[in-house]
């Protein structure tokens, strides 16, 4: 109330710390609420990118240290997370039924970089930012659709093979999809960006594998605190990028926000009837739409920052990150009061986890 009381009364440069202590305290209670709590993250997400873009200068460097060098590590730890919860088995499931796996994937080749395109062609944004809206559409699902899928009642153990064969599959289609989509905005290096994504994903996957192959049972404490570590990384990276980008979000962050909404909500959308034209079941059909509407913004953002553009074309993730979380606890929420339909994959995916 007294945030909107100042706003309204043309006080908004100086209701930082009233904004950033509403959402503090948001977080706060909402952990207090077993139906709430998957909003948590959010809302200190928010509270974040807030203090962000009020204080900017905490956030761009520490004495001669740029922030931005912690985005790739920072990423290079939550794709190890990634790789210490996955096994070789858990690709079983693309032998054993793949057409829902094909089907997912195809649907995030195609549906959320043809929209990224479109967004941007018709945004008429400086070409580094309108970039980063087809990079975020080229980027593959992330664990946030993994969370979502197991809150909504989909298919988990599809969710996370997707997730897994879309990742492994970034370094060599992203690129390509860049250069197709992008390419008329800024230039794209396919093999300097194919380097830098094996960096950001295969070796730090590869090394949580060989990880969990050794020590797989023996350290039960890394399982809980990866998910901790990595929801912090990603909290660390949407602020860095919001710090490094404020005045840019300051001119276009409106619009920016609309776009990046509308790319959301329709990746859910076309994901969804595009599985159901298939002809897979409602709740393989949930995963996918998940799958679609839910990006890796954190890859987004380490590959505009080693492509040196963490202030332009990393806006659109940085948005998107936030957001999605808000939609996608949204969604399953929905979903998860609507218990669906079984199929024979969902049955076997489901025995087999």
């Amino acid at each position: 109330m007294v945030a909107i009381v100042m706003m309204a009364g043309g006080g908004l440069p100086k209701a930082g710390p009233v904004i950033i202590a509403f959402f503090a305290l948001l977080a706060l209670g909402f952990g207090g609420y077993k139906s709430l709590n998957g909003y948590v993250f959010t809302a200190m997400i928010f509270a974040g990118v807030t203090l962000a873009m009020y204080y900017p200068q905490h956030f761009i460097y520490v004495g001669d240290f740029k922030l931005t060098a912690l985005i790739i590590p920072l990423i290079q730890i939550i794709m190890f997370g990634m790789g210490t919860s996955m096994s070789l088995k858990d690709f079983g499931a693309v032998i054993q039924s793949p057409k829902g796996v094909m089907v997912g994937v195809s649907a995030q080749l195609m549906i959320m970089p043809i929209m990224g395109f479109i967004l941007a062609k018709a945004s008429n944004f400086p070409p580094e930012i309108a970039a980063g809206i087809v990079l975020i559409g080229c980027s593959p699902s992330g664990v946030a659709s993994n969370v979502m899928a197991y809150l909504a009642n989909a298919n988990l153990a599809l969710s996370i093979t997707i997730t897994s064969v879309s990742t492994l599959l970034a370094p060599f289609v992203t690129p390509l999809l860049m250069k197709l989509l992008a390419g008329e905005f800024i230039a794209i290096d396919v093999l300097d960006m194919m380097w830098s994504i094996v960096q950001m994903i295969i070796l730090p996957i590869a090394a949580g594998l060989l990880f969990n192959r050794i020590f797989g049972g023996k350290t039960k404490w890394l399982d809980r605190a990866m998910p901790i570590l990595s929801m912090l990384a990603i909290g660390i990276i949407i602020v860095i990028i919001t710090a490094a980008g404020r005045d840019s979000l300051i001119d276009i962050g409106g619009l920016l926000l609309l776009l990046v909404l509308i790319h959301n909500v329709f990746g859910y959308l076309l994901g969804y009837w595009y599985a159901r034209l298939l002809r897979l079941g409602e709740q393989d059909a949930r995963t996918i739409a998940l799958e679609v509407g839910m990006q890796n913004g954190g890859l987004a953002s380490g590959i505009a920052n080693s492509l040196g553009k963490i202030a332009t074309m990393g806006l659109a993730p940085a948005v998107f990150g936030p957001l999605m979380n808000i939609t996608g606890s949204i969604l399953a929420s929905y979903w998860h009061k609507r218990t669906p339909k079984s199929t024979n994959y969902e049955a076997r995916s489901t025995k087999k986890v």
